[in-house]
């Protein structure tokens, strides 16, 4: 029998009555979005809200492929203010590597205060996501793309990126904002075709709806071939 991972990447704990993911702090003490903080055989975890966090309400609605672990090193497209980036954080370890792109800068400078300012394993890069050639701080390969950008193209822009930075066999994570690309077509049918644009290139994996927790979105995992 293979001896059990000694750093899951997270829980499940009852939380209020219900299952809920929690990640490790790994700056114990630290709430980044007045998240409640827990201890369970003296070691403290964040409650991980899948209202905030889209990765989250992935997990509670049965994502199955994983690869945020000890030491991945991921880019983070749309990073936000940092919410779920925070938990990827916590989950990669401080032997692994987040790149968390954001352009719009009142929200890259709460990243920054928030978020990245105490985590050393997280590199905010202030760059405009459909540029990846211009990214002056990510260097290497990935083994995860992390998208979640309110963009027309954002699945262009996410193949775009992922033929720079991410290693043959890594994943991709693209969140698909239906009303972001189209506000007249049935969001189904917006997925469908969002999805079709990364099947000539990537292998896919799942596809997961996030109601009730994010209306008119998807999560769609893929993999990049070998």
């Amino acid at each position: 029998m293979a001896a059990p991972d000694p750093f899951p990447p997270f829980i499940l704990t009852k939380f209020e009555g219900r299952d809920r993911p929690a990640t490790e702090n790994q700056v114990p003490g630290n709430r980044v979005y007045g998240e409640k903080l827990l201890v369970r055989k003296k070691t403290e975890y964040r409650i991980w809200d899948p209202f905030r966090s889209k990765l989250a309400a992935a997990v509670m609605n049965g994502l199955e492929t994983f690869p945020f672990e000890n030491g991945s090193r991921v880019l983070y497209l749309g990073v936000s203010t940092g919410t779920t980036a925070s938990h990827v954080s916590d989950m990669i370890g401080q032997s692994g590597i987040l790149f968390g792109i954001e352009h719009a800068s009142r929200v890259a400078r709460d990243f920054m205060d928030r978020v990245a300012s105490h985590r050393p394993n997280i590199i905010p890069v202030m760059q405009d996501a459909r540029m990846p050639g211009d990214y002056f701080a990510v260097f290497g390969k990935v083994d995860v793309a992390y998208v979640d950008i309110a963009q027309p193209d954002q699945t262009g822009i996410a193949m775009a990126n992922c033929r720079m930075f991410l290693k043959r066999g890594g994943y991709l994570f693209l969140v698909i904002k239906t009303r972001s690309i189209d506000v007249i077509k049935e969001p189904g049918e917006v997925i469908r075709q969002e999805t079709e644009k990364l099947s000539g290139e990537f292998e896919i994996v799942e596809s997961i709806n996030l109601e009730p927790y994010d209306k008119d979105h998807a999560m769609v995992i893929a993999r990049y071939p070998d």
